[in-house]
């Protein structure tokens, strides 16, 4: 079983008849929906394809809304793209026509940017493929040297080295995204470009003032971001590493350290975590991702991260399906040569909640026992997710009756959601009912051990007081 969970884009390629039911046979956990590109109803079918799709499967697939945010892009060329040449003057003017960019000078969507830039500041445009040493600014005006030229086509993004760029992480457009993505039943807000824990908890009262229920993902993509990945990710349900813009700002050379950082202080504040952009980029044109691709998902798997994510694999890509097969092979193989250490976790260790505090004793236990499954009857998913930021290799079973509990748990790396409605099972038959639906599934099998965790009042949500350990067979299965 696949431990490491994978998120996919979802675009025009997945549009093609069966792809997305490709998509889901070859292992998707999660959908992204992109909303940087397309339309309010391309979103919108999108989201009702991939509902048909998980249940068409009988699987849970959760659905992520990825707000644009403040990306800051050059506006147009006349001709759709300049050269620049290096060591050539060049003008972003922020009130220059927004269709008459040529090889001197060009608009910018950030009409504030003159205000948050100096002399000396490095400008990078399109990922750092044109680079630009600002000279001076007056007015709308910043004129620049160009450092390293090309060409450069419309709308391609512009970050500032070192970051530092004051525009707010939730646009009017992000607003009106994010209320039409709760309207679409999404399971997960992706919040971009965030500079503090307030930038959360402002998506969070929008979500929230909607009636929506979806939890949010915040992106890590600005420098500055780094500073303030505690309080960030403490506001969040959980943390996306945008390597693309990230990378940009900080220096290629600081990325991995700061990926391993970021993945390890994730789990430490009981977040989950996906790890995003250019995973298996060449896949876009070839059946086959490289070798340096191999190695970065292997090594993300290895670091520990819940869930790797695919862009443009699948949203434009040629080949969405092996891309997706792609990923769960190489998932597969780190997670084969991965050990999970026995726990490691501090017995003097104090907890806030009783829920946490079971799941370290299950975990405990179970890695000593040699326990085969852990089944966590759940009413949020919370116990689910205490447990699976625990080292161990024991896959955990989520039961639950919510269909947004089921989908919230496919992020969750060792988290697998099963549907299972306590509040209509006897109290003393749900040992049994859980024991056969596992065994059912061949997920264990007679002789093997399996503890199972829930609360003394079933179907109550934050109860989960207790755990049982079993052994299969002991209990007569399909009695009366």
């Amino acid at each position: 079983m696949r431990r490491t969970k994978i998120v996919a884009t979802l675009g025009p390629s997945t549009d093609k008849p069966g792809t997305l039911g490709q998509l889901v046979t070859a292992g998707l956990d999660a959908a992204r929906l992109n909303y940087s590109h397309g339309t309010t109803a391309d979103h919108a079918r999108r989201a009702r394809d991939v509902r048909t799709a998980a249940a068409q499967a009988g699987r849970e697939i959760g659905l992520i809304a990825d707000l644009q945010g403040p990306k800051i892009r050059l506006a147009c060329f006349r001709s759709h793209f300049a050269d620049i040449e290096e060591g050539a003057r060049f003008l972003i003017d922020t009130e220059w026509p927004p269709d008459q960019g040529n090889s001197e000078r060009v608009s910018v969507t950030y009409k504030q940017l003159p205000e948050d830039v100096e002399p000396d500041d490095i400008l990078l445009i399109d990922d750092g493929h044109i680079v630009l040493k600002v000279e001076r600014v007056h007015g709308p005006v910043i004129e620049t040297t160009v450092v390293t030229g090309g060409r450069v086509s419309d709308h391609k993004g512009l970050n500032r080295q070192g970051g530092g760029l004051s525009a707010s992480a939730l646009t009017d457009k992000d607003r009106n995204d994010l209320f039409h993505a709760i309207k679409q039943g999404v399971d997960y807000i992706a919040v971009s470009f965030p500079r503090s824990a307030t930038d959360i908890e402002d998506a969070r009262k929008l979500i929230r003032d909607t009636g929506g229920k979806a939890e949010i993902i915040a992106k890590i993509e600005r420098a500055e971001a780094l500073d303030s990945a505690e309080e960030i990710i403490a506001a969040s349900d959980a943390i996306m590493i945008a390597r693309g813009d990230l990378g940009v700002e900080i220096g290629d050379a600081r990325l991995p350290p700061a990926q391993k950082h970021l993945i390890a202080l994730a789990r430490e504040q009981h977040r989950t975590v996906i790890t995003a952009t250019q995973m298996m980029d060449s896949m876009i044109e070839r059946p086959v991702p490289t070798r340096a691709e191999v190695f970065d998902v292997a090594n993300a798997v290895l670091d520990g991260t819940d869930a790797v994510m695919l862009s443009g694999e699948t949203s434009v890509g040629a080949y969405p399906g092996k891309a997706v097969e792609a990923m769960a092979r190489v998932c597969e193989g780190a997670e084969r040569e991965w050990s999970a250490p026995v726990s490691s976790m501090p017995l003097d260790a104090r907890f806030e909640r009783i829920d946490q505090a079971i799941a370290m004793s299950t975990v405990y236990c179970g890695n000593r026992l040699g326990v085969t499954a852990i089944a966590a009857l759940t009413e949020s998913g919370a116990t689910a997710l205490w447990t699976s930021r625990l080292n161990t290799a024991i896959p955990i079973f989520a039961l639950s009756r919510h269909p947004e509990t089921l989908r919230k748990v496919t992020l969750y790396r060792d988290v697998y959601p099963i549907y299972f409605d306590v509040t209509s099972t006897e109290y003393s038959d749900v040992a049994r009912e859980v024991l056969e639906l596992l065994q059912g599934r061949g997920a264990v099998s007679d002789g093997d051990r399996v503890i199972i965790t829930n609360g003394d009042l079933l179907g109550h949500s934050g109860g989960t007081n207790g755990m049982t350990i079993l052994t299969v067979g002991d209990l007569p299965l399909g009695a009366d």
